[in-house]
């Protein structure tokens, strides 16, 4: 499925930057949205925009949480482009060697994976095959389940962006994991507003047409989530 339609648009909606294999970031984040939607009462979904693997340590350990789905209420996951960037090596490997330098090392390292032999841009057929063994059943589920965009209400959430001119309902995969700049510069009404990530930044940007909610947690110690109810957004820092 590329892209959806939450159901109760009255709910209350968390939404969550790129986590990058920060598992102790994301279980401070899950303890501080259990506790916000506790505290205000309602309904609540929350959805992550995908990057939950990559340059971070944990990228194993934040996919096991991320599918018991530790959240208060529905939960909806997003693909980013680094779940894209797995899911090519897999079928590819010969693209280790880009991947390597993307944080695919690090997520390798996190499945048991030997890392050793890859130096030199060597034996990712191996890797590639001993990744397919260390994936669970659960873990490829949830891979395979991650969708590419979702509406809700005034809001449109997607990892990277959307290209200005095209109709939200006809934004390429291509786009939406990886656009940038033609995304960013842009002051276009996208028709909503898109909530996003992909673009590290040290504070959440919230611009009219759209809202940036990566903090760059792998490096920076800051995971971002920001609070969606009606036409006002709040922020909570992990």
């Amino acid at each position: 499925m590329k892209g959806g339609k939450i159901p109760n648009e009255n709910s209350r909606l968390y939404v969550i930057g790129d986590i990058h294999g920060r598992l102790d970031l994301l279980d401070r984040m899950v303890d501080a949205i259990n506790l916000d939607a506790e505290e205000h009462g309602g309904s609540s979904i929350t959805v992550t925009l995908g990057d939950y693997i990559d340059r971070g340590p944990q990228s194993r350990g934040v996919l096991d949480r991320l599918l018991e789905n530790p959240f208060p209420g529905e939960y909806v996951a997003l693909k980013g482009n680094h779940e894209a960037l797995l899911e090519t090596f897999l079928g590819d490997p010969g693209t280790g060697v880009h991947w390597q330098h993307l944080g695919g090392v690090e997520t390798l390292h996190s499945f048991g994976v030997r890392v050793a032999p890859l130096m030199g841009a060597r034996n990712f057929e191996a890797a590639a095959e001993q990744l397919r063994s260390a994936l669970s059943t659960e873990q490829v589920k949830f891979l395979r389940s991650l969708k590419m965009s979702l509406s809700a209400g005034r809001y449109f959430f997607c990892h990277a962006g959307v290209r200005p001119g095209v109709p939200l309902e006809r934004q390429s995969s291509e786009d939406l994991l990886w656009i940038r700049d033609e995304f960013l510069e842009s002051e276009a009404d996208f028709g909503k507003i898109v909530v996003h990530g992909h673009t590290p930044m040290l504070e959440p940007q919230v611009r009219p047409n759209r809202i940036n909610i990566d903090t760059g947690a792998f490096a920076t110690g800051r995971l971002t989530c920001v609070v969606l109810e009606g036409d006002r957004h709040r922020f909570i820092t992990a």
